[in-house]
């Protein structure tokens, strides 16, 4: 099994889109197990299988900050029929990352998530046509404003691509809000790389913004381009892999009562 998930866990969900290349070409294995299921382990619940922890690529035990996440992964392995498929595994994949890439660099992870706020999406808005420029008002002004009144994080907006420094006490400001436990920080990561917004992962955390709402305004531009042109089959399918990994987060901060909704 290691190797099965050396190719998948290990990227996603911090690249799901690189997760669906890998799985592609790494050949599925026989189920080899007859039940998942749940134990207390140090530091929260571990996901067995017939009695035996399941382990991380490197072979750290994945152990669950609570029983929720634990019998939801549990679930995941119970719901493979003959063949083990890593795509249908979504907190599995997320458990791993943490294990692998989050659990002894929480600060760095955190970091990378900073770094959004220099070129948040939020920040870029269309100059026309009218209704665009309104639909992105209308699903990204409420996130900024409370971004400056609650947190004290003062943003600037450009119109067009023409990159703009973001004033550093504006960026740590909303930097002191980030969790600071790992399945928190892995899941706020993952929201943020997905949307391209640190800030609509953090409306979510702070329940400004609830799951539908953020995916939505994370594709306002998308969605336009939709409604004019039609639906692209790959993009749509690209899409719809970026939302495993997204409601799998979600799901994660919703067990840790980060989020409502």
């Amino acid at each position: 099994m290691r190797e099965l998930f050396d190719e998948v866990a290990g990227q996603s969900p911090f690249d799901p889109e690189e997760a669906v290349r890998r799985a592609t070409r790494v050949p599925q294995r026989k189920r080899f197990y007859t039940s998942a299921g749940v134990g207390e382990a140090d530091g929260g619940f571990t996901v067995t299988l017939d009695g035996k922890p399941i382990r991380t690529p490197s072979g750290r035990h994945v152990v669950a900050p609570n029983a929720v996440i634990a019998e939801a992964i549990a679930a995941e392995w119970n719901a493979q029929v003959e063949t083990i498929n890593p795509l249908t595994m979504p907190l599995t994949r997320f458990a791993n990352s943490v294990g692998e890439g989050v659990v002894d660099r929480v600060d760095a992870v955190a970091d990378d998530v900073e770094k959004y706020l220099g070129t948040d999406l939020l920040f870029y808005r269309a100059g026309h046509p009218e209704a665009l420029v309104a639909k992105e008002a209308a699903h990204w002004d409420p996130v900024v404003f409370w971004a400056a009144s609650e947190l004290g994080a003062h943003f600037m907006l450009a119109e067009g691509i023409v990159h703009v420094t973001q004033p550093e006490p504006a960026i740590q400001a909303a930097r002191a809000v980030f969790p600071t436990d790992p399945w928190s920080v892995a899941a706020l990561h993952v929201v943020t790389t997905l949307t391209g917004s640190a800030l609509l992962a953090l409306a979510l955390f702070h329940g400004v913004r609830n799951a539908d709402e953020v995916w939505a305004a994370a594709h306002v531009d998308e969605d336009w381009n939709i409604e004019k042109w039609g639906l692209d089959e790959e993009v749509a399918a690209r899409r719809a892999a970026r939302l495993v990994d997204f409601t799998a987060a979600v799901t994660i901060l919703k067990a840790l009562n980060r989020v409502v909704g």
